[in-house]
């Protein structure tokens, strides 16, 4: 009696390899396909910040400006968006020692950048980070890195709004000395690390909730007379 259930494959199948044999040669090519298709979505998936023009144009605009020696720092692209990492070399101090106002150098780096920002801010939000070394701070106007590297993105971002970049699609966030780039081992590294992020977003979730913000003003705003 034929005990094989409807629809199984014969074992004699030659589409079926027999145990200790070689799997056939279909599977080869199936198990190729499936790879490349693997490979393809992930490359998709890594590239999708550089797949928007606005952002890859800025990127490429920083970099011009960085190997022209306009600019300290560095430019990198990954799948969230584009991050401009301007970073203190030589004698260029965004701020003084422990402080939170912004140098003569530094409000000249960002006047270089802020057209460049502004132009892509219609499509995308603009996160300015704060970073510091890990030298322990306490002081009257901050207790620790958190406070100082917060008050510094912030002063980064009221300079910008003050130069007319719409507040609504800029935010400032402070991560101390818990993200540095390089140890904090020596006083050139420590440098390094003391540095001002302008982290590009390319999701467009929060700017649909920017936009409807906008909106929603403008409509407000009329309903009052534009008062």
């Amino acid at each position: 009696m034929d005990k094989r259930l409807r629809g199984m494959i014969p074992e004699d199948d030659e589409s079926v390899a027999q145990v200790g044999h070689p799997a056939p040669a279909w599977m080869v090519n199936y198990a190729d396909l499936m790879t490349e298709l693997v490979c393809f979505f992930v490359i998709l998936y890594a590239m999708s910040a550089a797949l928007n023009k606005d952002v890859q144009s800025a990127a490429t605009e920083v970099q011009e400006m960085i190997e022209a020696g306009e600019v300290a720092g560095n430019v990198t692209m990954n799948k969230d968006g584009l991050l401009i990492s301007l970073e203190e070399q030589g004698k260029l101090a965004f701020f003084e020692s422990g402080k939170s106002e912004l140098t003569g150098e530094m409000k000249e780096t960002l006047d270089k950048m802020f057209d460049v920002l502004k132009k892509i801010s219609e499509k995308n939000e603009v996160i300015i980070e704060g970073h510091t070394d890990n030298i322990p701070i306490r002081t009257d106007d901050f207790s620790s890195n958190w406070d100082l590297s917060t008050a510094r993105a912030t002063e980064v971002v009221k300079y910008f709004i003050n130069k007319g970049f719409p507040p609504v699609k800029m935010a400032a966030i402070g991560y101390g000395s818990h993200r540095p780039i390089v140890p904090n081992i020596s006083p050139e590294n420590r440098r390094k690390n003391r540095r001002v992020v302008f982290f590009v977003k390319t999701s467009s979730g929060k700017f649909e909730n920017a936009k409807a913000h906008d909106k929603e003003k403008k409509k407000e705003k009329k309903k009052h007379g534009g008062h």
